[in-house]
């Protein structure tokens, strides 16, 4: 299962504050974003057991009061896109994709995407597809900016392409209604987040790019490059994503301490679903749930009918941190 594979290690970046003027155009070879450091580059989305991208992806990202300012390189030669409408299924070509979850919660999360072209896809998940969320296609991110650079010519295999860029721009009015206390960020809290580049793979066919079938014909699957690998092919699983923290200056953080509890509750969830999926009921204890994984959390579990909690103390005693069936954490005042 996902959970005996994956260990809780997800990437940090410390988003540092804007201190210079910005012009959006797409390229990130401009002095606004020699303060932000490049994120590493992007694995396979399902981790080590897969190849190293072909192609070099990298992110970054700037903050100020008013908005977040994302930049990413996508390298490579293989640069087309077909699609035009908004809210299109973008993916079907090559793309660049934001995840967002400002208060970690795994519900209530954004998605963006965006081809070389620069049409764009934004929508809310109410939650995650595995506990039945549903996308919200006619949500817009008011406000959101992007653009495209390109160092080469879009959808000609004969030109001299090396890599196309994109900078995106997203009011924090815009996403702040997920948000704890539905505010924009202060220093030193933090977004859940995650990156995605699709590539397909192509060959040139009469100077066009071609996606690559197999012998009978069938597309090829597309190649999945993340910052913050899931395990599995399926990004939409928030608990995995990376920790962006928004710092006023050169400070660092680290990972709070309940973020981790809240690790072993989602994994403890693991657990109970999947004896769900094999005996069609809930189990009546939690301690035959706990696998040999180290636990730290004390757990107490309430089984229901359809659904059910887990509860465990934060760390410093003053509040108590949930999951319930729909995959949801929350935190409580001491009860």
């Amino acid at each position: 299962m996902l959970f005996r594979s994956i260990s809780f290690q997800p990437p940090v970046y410390h988003c540092r504050r804007a201190t210079k003027h910005f012009i959006l155009d797409g390229n990130l070879e401009k002095e606004f974003w020699q303060d932000a450091e490049f994120t590493q580059d992007f694995a396979d989305i399902e981790g080590e057991k897969r190849e190293k991208p072909r192609f070099r992806t990298r992110a970054k990202m700037l903050w100020d009061d008013e908005n977040l300012y994302i930049g990413a390189e996508l390298e490579g030669n293989e640069i087309w896109g077909h699609q035009t409408e908004r809210d299109c299924v973008i993916f079907q070509d090559n793309d660049f994709e934001i995840f967002i979850d400002p208060d970690s919660d795994t519900h209530q999360y954004y998605e963006f995407e965006m081809n070389a072209k620069n049409t764009v896809w934004d929508l809310l998940l109410t939650k995650t597809y595995r506990d039945g969320g549903k996308p919200v296609n006619g949500f817009d991110m008011h406000g959101m900016r992007s653009a495209v650079h390109i160092d080469g010519v879009l959808n000609d295999p004969s030109a001299d392409n090396r890599r196309w860029m994109v900078e995106v721009v997203i009011p924090f009015s815009a996403v702040n209604e997920c948000a704890k206390e539905q505010r924009s960020p202060l220093p030193g809290e933090f977004y859940r987040m995650n990156f995605s580049r699709v590539q397909w793979k192509v060959d040139v066919k009469n100077n066009t790019f071609v996606k690559r079938c197999d012998e009978n014909g069938r597309v090829l699957p597309e190649d999945n490059w993340v910052w913050s690998p899931t395990g599995i092919v399926n990004i939409h699983y928030p608990e995995l994503w990376g920790f962006v923290f928004f710092a006023q200056g050169d400070e660092s953080y680290e990972i709070p301490q309940d973020e981790k509890d809240k690790w072993e509750l989602r994994r403890l969830y693991y657990n109970v679903n999947a004896y769900y999926d094999e005996n069609g009921y809930f189990p009546e204890r939690i301690d035959e749930m706990m696998d040999d994984y180290p636990y730290t959390i004390r757990p107490v579990y309430t089984p229901a009918k359809h659904t059910f909690e887990i509860v465990c103390d934060s760390k410093d005693g003053q509040r108590e941190l949930a999951i319930q069936g729909d995959g949801r954490t929350y935190e409580y005042p001491k009860r």
